[in-house]
C-alpha cells in the first residue's frame, strides 16, 4: 500500500480554500514537496482555480446503496470549488491522479458534452425512468457553472423529457434556473435540497470557504419555495461538538424560509478526508479536536470511519442516538416532513425533435 504524502501550504497562498495541505492521492507514487531545497523566503501566488474539460463517455451513474433514496445520478463537474473541508467526495479526485486536498477545490473538471450524452442515454429503448439525483457528489451550482452552464443545459434536457429530478446544492446560482425549476415543479418533476450546516457565518467560512453565507442560502430556500419548488433543508453534515448544538435552530430557520422537509447526515471521514479534517481541527479548533474525534470514533467502533451500509450516514451508539432523537423532535415540532413528496414518473417521454416523425399514438 502506498503511503499517503502531504505537505502544508503557507496560509496566505491558500486563503479562501478549505484544505490546509495537498496530500498526494492513494494512486500517486510520486511524493510532492513544497520546498525546492533553497531556504529563501519568497512571495508565491495564491492558488487559482483551473478548469479542465473532459469529454464524457457516459453520464448516468448507477448505485445500489440502501442508504440513499435514488439509484442513479449525474455529475456535470468533478471536484468542487466550494472547498468544504468535510466533503466525503474529496477522495474521488485520487482516481484522477490528483490530490483530494487543494487539487479537489482548485482543479475542477467540467464535462461540456454532458447534456448531449444525457439525452442519448434517456433515448435508449431500455431506459426505465426513476428520479435522477444531481449534486450528491459535487455541487452542480459551484462557481464554474456561471461560465459553463452545463447544469442548466442538463436541466433543459430533463425538462424536455419530463424526467423527475432531485437536486442538492449549497449554491445560490440555482436561482438563475428558477424559470425551469418552477415549470418542472408545477408538473411534480423536481424537488431541491439546500444544505445549511450552520447559521454562524464565521464558522461557515472556515468549514466551507467558497459557499454562500448561511443567510444567503436561507434566502435561496425562500425564492425556490415562492416559485412553487418543494425544498428540503439539509443539515449535512452534523459535526460533533462544532455544529451539533444548532440542530433545532437550523431546522427552524429552514422552516421559516419555506422548507417543507428536513434531513441530516452525520460527519463522514472516508479515506483521505480523515487526515485533512483532523489537520483542519488542529488549526481552527485545537481545544476541541480531541473531543470531536472521540465522538466520531465512538460512533464508528473506535475508527475514524465505518463505510458499512446502514452505519456510514448516521453512526451508532449513544451520541448518534441522541442526535437522531433531537432531530426527530425538532422535525415533528416544526411539522417538517422526513421526506419530500414522491415525484411523477408517468409523464416521461422522449420529445419530438425537429425533423423527426411524430408518433401516431
Amino acid at each position: 500500500m502506498t503511503e499517503q504524502r502531504a505537505y502544508s501550504i503557507d496560509s496566505k497562498r491558500r486563503r479562501g480554500r478549505g484544505a490546509l495541505s495537498n496530500a498526494t492521492g492513494r494512486f500517486d507514487l510520486d511524493r510532492i514537496e513544497q520546498s525546492d531545497g533553497w531556504e529563501i523566503e519568497e512571495v508565491r501566488p495564491a492558488f487559482d482555480t483551473q478548469i479542465r474539460l473532459e469529454h464524457a463517455k457516459s453520464m448516468i451513474a448507477r448505485n445500489s446503496s440502501p442508504d440513499v433514496p435514488f439509484d442513479r445520478s449525474i455529475n456535470p463537474y468533478r471536484g468542487c470549488e466550494h472547498g468544504c473541508i468535510y466533503c466525503f467526495a474529496r477522495p474521488t479526485h485520487a482516481y484522477l491522479g490528483m490530490s483530494p486536498g487543494l487539487d479537489f477545490e482548485t482543479q475542477i473538471i467540467a464535462r461540456p458534452n454532458a447534456p448531449e450524452i444525457l439525452e442519448k442515454e434517456l433515448q435508449r429503448k431500455s431506459y426505465r425512468v426513476a428520479t435522477l439525483a444531481i449534486g450528491t457528489n459535487t455541487d452542480p451550482y459551484q462557481p464554474a457553472e456561471r461560465d459553463h452552464g452545463i447544469m442548466r443545459a442538463c436541466l433543459e434536457i430533463l425538462r424536455d423529457f419530463s424526467h423527475p429530478v432531485g437536486i442538492v446544492t449549497k449554491g445560490t446560482l440555482i436561482e438563475r434556473d428558477i424559470d425551469l425549476l418552477g415549470d418542472m415543479a408545477a408538473r411534480n418533476l423536481v424537488h431541491v435540497g439546500v444544505s445549511v450546516t450552520t447559521l454562524d457565518p464565521h464558522l461557515s467560512r472556515l468549514m466551507e470557504p467558497r459557499v454562500p453565507s448561511p443567510a444567503r442560502r436561507l434566502a435561496t430556500i425562500r425564492r425556490l419555495s415562492d416559485a412553487g419548488v418543494p425544498v428540503r433543508v439539509m443539515m449535512a453534515p452534523v459535526v460533533p461538538s462544532i455544529t451539533d448544538h444548532e440542530i433545532e435552530a437550523v431546522l427552524k430557520a429552514g422552516k421559516d424560509a419555506g422548507a417543507i422537509s428536513a434531513s441530516w447526515i452525520m460527519l463522514r471521514l472516508p479515506l483521505e478526508v480523515s487526515d485533512m479534517f483532523k489537520e483542519w481541527l488542529e488549526e481552527h479548533f485545537p481545544e476541541r479536536a480531541s473531543r470531536v474525534m472521540a465522538r466520531v470514533r465512538e460512533m464508528h467502533g473506535g475508527r475514524d470511519y465505518d463505510a458499512a451500509w446502514g452505519r456510514r450516514m448516521r453512526g451508532e451508539g449513544h451520541y448518534a442516538s441522541m442526535i437522531s432523537a433531537r432531530f426527530k423532535m425538532a422535525q415533528r415540532r416544526l411539522a417538517l416532513a422526513p421526506e419530500l413528496p414522491e415525484l411523477a414518473y408517468d409523464l416521461f417521454c422522449s420529445p419530438i425533435r425537429k425533423g423527426e416523425q411524430m408518433s401516431l399514438f
